[in-house]
């Protein structure tokens, strides 16, 4: 989570975002977002802009391509490439202007200008998002949280109060807003949805346990802890497995592993 003197380094960062660009016209042209920036190259610009954030806190300047490629997790290669679809090439010898860097980055995501979020569903997950305050520091203000339970609604989460779920297209409408969290159990997220879509949002952060359905144009991303969770835990065996050799028989299990004659009669149980 990050603390206020990271909301207050990034708001000093965005001061000196029009110097470096002034500073830098004759040296690069500027283009602005490009409509054919591939996805996996979008993916991986938020985690650039991270690296970027930590360099500029640590009072770096300029960064060479290997460096901040180390910093992400990626090969330089790659990231000259995904920098490159957004006219940045940095200077030979020199490295990348952290600033300027975290200018295009930033204008690249749309993150120049403040986006009104409105979370439905206001338990544990929905909490903790809502009290998160690196969201404010990257541009996205917690507009308003929404909530079916009367016995909630009215409470004061992160200095908002919880609205009845049926204000949403008021909410929406009243605030402007463009992004739409979903943080509701499974049975009720396609009807949160189809409202907030209906009411005009056209991005969705769904955190239920559900894949949504929405109409061409609306952009929904899905994070799912617990299929991240198991994807871990499938590298995990892989690894133990890899470590530990097979006893005589064969037989050998994963410590604390559960076997498909112990598993499948549980599944069959629950059905």
């Amino acid at each position: 989570m990050h603390s206020n003197a990271m909301s207050s380094g990034a708001s000093d960062q965005a001061g000196s975002y029009g110097r470096a660009e002034a500073n830098r016209g004759a040296e690069a042209e500027i283009t602005g977002p490009a409509d054919g920036i591939p996805e996996a190259t979008v993916a991986r610009l938020p985690i650039y802009l991270r690296a970027l954030y930590g360099l500029a806190e640590r009072g770096i300047s300029t960064v060479a391509s290997e460096e901040l490629a180390a910093a992400a997790g990626v090969n330089s290669a790659k990231l000259r490439k995904d920098l490159s679809h957004l006219g940045s090439y940095g200077i030979r010898g020199v490295g990348y202007d952290v600033d300027y860097l975290v200018y295009q980055v930033s204008r690249t995501l749309g993150l120049t200008q403040d986006w009104p979020v409105v979370i439905v569903g206001a338990g544990n997950l929905g909490r903790a998002l809502a009290n998160y305050g690196g969201f404010l520091s990257r541009g996205f203000t917690i507009a308003a949280m929404l909530d079916s339970d009367t016995a909630i609604v009215g409470s004061r989460i992160a200095r908002l109060t919880v609205r009845h779920v049926d204000e949403l297209e008021a909410v929406v409408a009243r605030h402007n807003v463009a992004i739409g969290v979903i943080a509701t159990p499974a049975g009720s997220a396609q009807a949160v949805c189809d409202r907030f879509v209906s009411a005009g949002v056209t991005s969705i952060l769904n955190f239920a346990p559900l894949v949504l359905s929405v109409p061409e144009g609306v952009d929904v991303r899905k994070v799912d802890l617990s299929i991240e969770l198991q994807i871990l835990a499938f590298h995990a065996q892989r690894r133990s497995a890899a470590a530990r050799p097979a006893d005589a028989a064969g037989n050998a299990e994963t410590p604390g592993a559960r076997s498909t004659a112990r598993v499948i009669p549980q599944l069959a149980a629950k059905g």
